[in-house]
């Protein structure tokens, strides 16, 4: 399922980017392990933010896939469980349907991490994470 919902946020993603007269993304592995690690991070850590409990920031988990980029930004959410959800609630977030509209982006990677039994302090039971970025 986890496949599906992950090409299911991509799909999602270019639907409102070619409503917005914008070309779509291409799927990226690199990116798409940035975010799978930052969703996966999130449930088994218990927390929700950009920066990891390890201290690192998006663009430090982006860099480490190798993935070399002159334009970056991730968008989060949880709480959803499915990708209409989530492409619902970055689309009603300024700041999130910003960097999904940006013109300046070729390249997406999608991670979601779904932890059934999720009795932490932060229990959304479902994490997702999207990665934007344009390679040099």
């Amino acid at each position: 399922m986890s496949r599906e919902f992950i090409n299911r946020v991509v799909e999602l993603t270019n639907v409102e980017r070619q409503r917005a007269g914008l070309p779509p993304l291409r799927l990226d592995g690199r990116l798409a392990a940035a975010a799978e690690k930052h969703s996966v991070d999130m449930a088994m850590r218990d927390y929700f933010d950009h920066k990891g409990e390890d201290g690192s920031s998006p663009f430090d988990r982006i860099k480490a896939t190798g993935y070399r980029y002159s334009r970056a930004a991730e968008n989060i959410y949880a709480g959803g469980s499915t990708p209409e959800d989530a492409v619902k609630g970055w689309m009603n977030s300024s700041g999130h349907r910003k960097n999904i509209l940006n013109p300046e982006y070729r390249e997406i990677g999608v991670g979601y991490y779904f932890l059934a039994n999720d009795s932490g302090q932060v229990n959304y039971k479902h994490y997702w994470t999207q990665v934007f970025g344009t390679p040099v």
